[in-house]
C-alpha cells in the first residue's frame, strides 16, 4: 500500500503532464498472494480511460520484470464532473463501472440495455444493480428509465436525467457492494493462495541454500520464516513439505 502512492509519483514524472486531457488516474497495485480475492469481473474501460491505463501498464512493466498486471475493475471508483441544464455542475462518486455506463452518455440522450450491455460487457448481475442505483434512487437518478418500474429488464430504456439538481456540489451514487464469498469459492481461494505461496517459500529455500551452502534443517525454517514474515507467517509443516518437494527435484 506504501509503495503504490510512490509508483503513481513515478509515473506522472516519467509521462509529464500531458498525460490525459482533464484525466487523473491512481492505481493501487497488489499482489495476488498478499491480497487473495474473487475472481475479477472485468468490463471495456471508455476509449479515454483505456489510453490513459495503457500508458500506466506501459510505464509500471516497463520499470518491472516477471510481473502481470490485471484490472480489478469490479473494485474501482471514479469522481466524474458532470454538467446538467441551466449550467449546474456537480461532481458524481461512482464505481467503475457506473463510470462506464455514465460516459456512455457523452455521445447519447437515450440508450436500451442491450446498448449498454453490447458497449460495456459489464456482468449481467452487476449491470442491472449499477442502471438500479443510477435510475431508480429517489434523489440520485442520473439517468430516466422507461418504462418506469424499480426492476430493471432487457426491454428497458435509460435517457440522461439532464435536469437532475441536488444541494450539494458532490453527490456518492451507492457502489455495487461485494457479494459475500461462498464456502466453495473460499476454498478455491485458499487453494490458490496457498499454491502462490508454495513458490514463494521454495523461491525463499533456495536463495537461504545458495549463499549458505549448507544449513541444518531448524536454520532452514527459521531462516524461510524470517525472510517472509513481512508478506505472510509460512508454516513450519508446509516448509518441510518444500524442502522434501525440493529435494525430490534435485534443487537440494
Amino acid at each position: 500500500m506504501k509503495t503504490s502512492p510512490d509508483t503513481m509519483q513515478g509515473f506522472y514524472a516519467a509521462m509529464g503532464p500531458e498525460i490525459a486531457d482533464g484525466l487523473t488516474l491512481t492505481v493501487q497495485v497488489l499482489t495476488t498472494g498478499s491480497w487473495p480475492t474473487q475472481s475479477s469481473s472485468t468490463c471495456n474501460l471508455p476509449p479515454e480511460i483505456l489510453g490513459v491505463c495503457e500508458k500506466f501498464r506501459t510505464y509500471y512493466l516497463g520499470t518491472h520484470t516477471g510481473r502481470r498486471l490485471s484490472w480489478q475493475t469490479n473494485r474501482g471508483t471514479a469522481d466524474l464532473k458532470v454538467t446538467f441544464a441551466k449550467g449546474q455542475k456537480h461532481e458524481l462518486n461512482v464505481s467503475t463501472y457506473q463510470m462506464c455506463i455514465l460516459m456512455l452518455y457523452n455521445n447519447a440522450d437515450m440508450l436500451s440495455y442491450k446498448e449498454i450491455e453490447q458497449s460495456t460487457e459489464i456482468p449481467a448481475s452487476n449491470l442491472k444493480w449499477c442502471l438500479q442505483t443510477l435510475a431508480c434512487v429517489k434523489g440520485k437518478n442520473i439517468l430516466r428509465k422507461e418504462p418506469m418500474s424499480k426492476d430493471i429488464s432487457e426491454g428497458d430504456a435509460f435517457f440522461f436525467n439532464d435536469q437532475f439538481t441536488s444541494k450539494f456540489y458532490k453527490v456518492k451514487i451507492g457502489t455495487v457492494v461485494a457479494q459475500k464469498e461462498s464456502e466453495p469459492t473460499k476454498q478455491e481461494t485458499r487453494q490458490r493462495v496457498g499454491e502462490d505461496r508454495k513458490h514463494q517459500i521454495e523461491a525463499a529455500i533456495v536463495r537461504i541454500m545458495k549463499s549458505r551452502r549448507v544449513l541444518d534443517h531448524n536454520n532452514i525454517v527459521a531462516e524461510v520464516t524470517k525472510q517472509l514474515q513481512s508478506r505472510f507467517l509460512p508454516n513450519p509443516v508446509v516448509i518441510m513439505t518444500r524442502i522434501e518437494s525440493l529435494i525430490d527435484r534435485e534443487f537440494l
